[in-house]
């Protein structure tokens, strides 16, 4: 199956329009997505895009919690109000609303970066300075779990 590797930065055009990446949208074509599905990231200023795949994925979570608990209200504004469609134009671009910018801190360029299943898009900045942390703390479980020479 098709995964969405690698990553890639365009430039947001005066329209306010951004190219996706050519190897995601061979992934989202290959896939059968007419719309993409983006989503607001729980703990960083990302979004996760995919296609309905990645809604059913959450709402499947969502329907094993008890619907009078605050946790299946909670999800469900979640993956429902912090969430939003996407269209692809026939050029391959999205359009980067307010919504996206306001939590990613977008302004001129956008970081795709593939995960498997579906990509993230991030401001550039922001994504560099995750990837060091992130790099960081696999360095420091590796050292962690690393045997010692007798």
């Amino acid at each position: 199956m098709e995964r969405f590797l690698s990553n890639a930065v365009n430039r947001i055009d005066a329209k306010g329009r951004v190219s996706v990446p050519a190897h995601f949208r061979s992934v989202v074509q290959k896939r059968g997505y007419s719309q993409l599905y983006a989503l607001r990231c729980l703990d960083v200023s990302a979004m996760d895009v995919g296609g309905l795949d990645l809604l059913d994925r959450y709402e499947q979570r969502i329907a094993q919690e008890d619907p009078f608990l605050q946790t299946a209200d909670d999800m469900s504004f979640f993956c429902h109000g912090d969430g939003s469609f996407l269209k692809l134009d026939q050029d391959g671009r999205i359009t980067v609303t307010d919504f996206m910018r306001e939590h990613t801190g977008i302004t001129q360029e956008v970081a795709f970066v593939g995960r498997g299943a579906f990509f993230q898009i991030w401001e550039p900045g922001r994504l560099a300075a995750y990837g060091a942390q992130a790099r960081a703390r696999l360095l420091q479980l590796r050292q962690g779990t690393r045997e010692l020479p007798e």
